[in-house]
């Protein structure tokens, strides 16, 4: 269905994209050069037109794209569709102009002004009347229950039921599709109270299931409906939703919320909740991100190549074994994969099991320390990176085996998986690589401030660190 919504965007934005640059042309042919229809024909000789109805609305789709359009289709508002259609459409607009009709030859400045009027006010109103038909088509399907989005209640008390009872009972339906609920703490609710809201949906599990959940039932909302004696296990919920991605947190309001200014309703008709928002960063911060991932990294590859060459000649030459070496890590989300590294041990180095490299580790080749100190063997996770499995910036992967001892210490460790792991990390320039758990755990301070300030600005002085640090060899 989303899949579906989203290409109904997509080919309503570039067919706009096309008819508005074709009335642009047709306007400044007949309004500002006073021609006649007879010489119309020859917008259609001009190569420039055939050239712009391509490269334009590609323009403008990664525009859209950039600015998050493109996401959660299913739960765009009118009201936001307006606004985002607007703000595009006078940056898209600004961008045309100078990159494409600043050098053009005019009688007069009002052309320009005039140009680039007709040019904002036409490809918005082509572009905003059919998302706002397919918008309205989408919020109808959801208010007539045609349209639902998977919703997990965590709570089986008396305040999960009456929840329950006013979402379904409120004069628009909010798309919640309740799959089951989460049992929080049944010795702290009646026996009863926990039937009556089983005879309405399933147990699902517990806390501890809740990756599980979500995954197999696709959860996209969480509703959160606590007893008061149970409210103090609200920030064990929230870690444990929290660290299973994207999920739209919706906790029932008591007295008190409601009277300090707790609660933001979004329509007069829903029920009201505290909705936490889980997005780190704004959605063109995030696309602009990958932008720079895939940039960032092909450059290097291409740049790199001879480094890379003569890197693997001199590994292969100095220790037997292959000259790259994949190790399974865990990456967004709890998925594991392959991060790939210039071997800088000898084959035999972790026979024994696993363990974490430390200063004069003797399983560490001559090259490989050098390699280390400069970080030269992590250059091939740009291939990680191109692939999308890790980013420039953001937490360093670690094994499953040493995952479960965080842990079991620090269980905040899992807010990580929330985003993409990276090759390098503000835990990585501030406290260097760790050689043991306690010190995974006192490096991971840093990496939940990098979530608590996750910006493009964030990540750029992380990079200028981590140059900085290479070239001065302080690696380990």
């Amino acid at each position: 269905m989303e899949k579906k919504q989203k290409a109904k965007y997509i080919i309503s934005d570039t067919l706009s994209a096309m008819l508005a640059w074709a009335a642009l042309f047709l306007f400044r042919k007949l309004a500002l050069e006073h021609t006649g229809f007879s010489d119309v024909a020859d917008v259609f000789n001009d190569a420039n037109f055939w050239l712009g109805l391509v490269l334009v609305p590609l323009g403008w789709l990664c525009l859209y794209t950039i600015q998050g359009t493109y996401r959660n289709v299913l739960r765009r508002a009118r009201l936001t569709e307006l606004l985002d259609t607007l703000l595009a459409s006078l940056i898209g607009v600004v961008v045309i102009f100078f990159v494409l009709l600043v050098d053009d030859n005019i009688n007069t400045y009002l052309n320009y002004y005039a140009s680039f009027l007709f040019l904002f006010f036409v490809h918005f109103t082509f572009t905003y009347i059919p998302r706002l038909i397919i918008t309205t088509h989408t919020v109808n399907a959801v208010h007539t229950r045609r349209l639902g989005f998977p919703t997990v209640m965590i709570g089986s008390g008396p305040r999960a039921l009456q929840t329950y009872t006013d979402l379904e009972s409120q004069e628009t339906y909010s798309g919640n599709l309740f799959v089951g609920y989460i049992d929080v703490n049944t010795q702290a609710i009646k026996q009863s109270d926990t039937q009556a809201i089983s005879q309405i949906m399933p147990c699902l599990g517990t806390l501890s299931d809740m990756r599980a959940i979500v995954n197999e039932h696709h959860i996209e909302e969480a509703i959160v409906a606590l007893e008061p004696d149970e409210k103090e296990r609200l920030s064990d919920i929230l870690l444990a939703i929290n660290s299973c991605g994207d999920i739209i947190i919706k906790i029932t309001p008591d007295a008190r919320d409601i009277a300090v200014g707790s609660i933001h309703q979004r329509s007069i008709f829903h029920s009201p909740f505290i909705v936490i928002n889980n997005r780190l960063m704004p959605e063109w911060q995030y696309s602009l991100k990958r932008i720079a991932d895939i940039l960032i990294s092909l450059f290097a590859l291409i740049l790199l190549t001879p480094v890379y060459l003569v890197t693997a000649i001199i590994v292969k030459a100095t220790s037997p074994g292959p000259v790259f070496y994949a190790q399974e890590r865990i990456g967004h989300l709890g998925k594991p994969f392959k991060m790939h590294k210039f071997r800088s041990m000898y084959i035999d180095a972790e026979d024994a099991g696993p363990a974490l490299s430390k200063d004069d580790d003797p399983r560490i080749t001559p090259f490989g320390r050098f390699m280390r100190k400069v970080r030269l063997d992590e250059i091939p996770q740009f291939y990680n990176v191109l692939r999308g499995t890790m980013s420039l910036v953001g937490p360093r992967p670690e094994r499953q085996f040493y995952i479960d001892q965080i842990v079991q210490r620090a269980p905040e460790y899992m807010l990580l998986q929330r985003v993409k792991p990276g090759i390098t990390s503000w835990g990585q320039v501030k406290y260097g690589y760790a050689s043991n758990v306690d010190q995974m755990v006192e490096r991971l301070r840093y990496d939940l401030l990098y979530l608590d300030n996750m910006s493009l600005t964030t990540d750029l002085k992380i990079l200028l660190y981590t140059v900085i640090i290479i070239f001065q060899g302080r690696g380990k």
